[in-house]
């Protein structure tokens, strides 16, 4: 009977731990460079509508979320402010498009290694990711012949 006390104990202090878990699902990448790169992360949301609201590394003296678009065939970077991540929905960030701008590198990104990066949104908190750098140039993980899990 004092087991299943305990366990009954243990499942009533674990279910709000359970019910907190992150809706979200975040993966990418990021490219090499020595004084500036961009990181691609993709989202799917799990649960509520929330909204991406930047995004911040230990790598990185200042970060950005910004969208490149071809203006009368001129590449165009500007800043994208929030972006919004449907409920049941993902974004998915990519070269020539949507991206985390990482500009003042502490030090350069090189390829094989890890970029840490913390993503703000507005609902979900922060988000800790552990992105792996590919070579300049890479347009994804499965180009630069690297593969990660989710």
């Amino acid at each position: 009977m004092k087991s299943l006390s305990l366990l009954a104990a243990a499942v009533a202090v674990a279910a709000p731990a359970s019910a907190q878990a992150p809706a979200l699902h975040v993966s990418g990448w990021a490219r090499a460079g020595v004084s500036s790169s961009a990181a691609y992360v993709s989202v799917h949301n799990g649960g509520a509508a929330d909204r991406l609201l930047g995004a911040s590394s230990p790598a990185a003296g200042q970060v950005s979320i910004h969208d490149s678009q071809n203006s009368g065939g001129v590449m165009r970077m500007r800043a994208a402010g929030a972006v919004p991540v449907a409920a049941g929905g993902s974004i998915a960030m990519k070269p020539s498009g949507l991206h985390i701008m990482l500009s003042g590198l502490k030090t350069p990104l090189k390829p094989g290694a890890r970029l840490p990066i913390v993503l703000r949104f507005e609902k979900a908190g922060l988000v800790r990711a552990s992105l792996p750098i590919l070579p300049p140039g890479a347009q994804g993980p499965a180009a630069a012949g690297a593969h990660h899990g989710h």
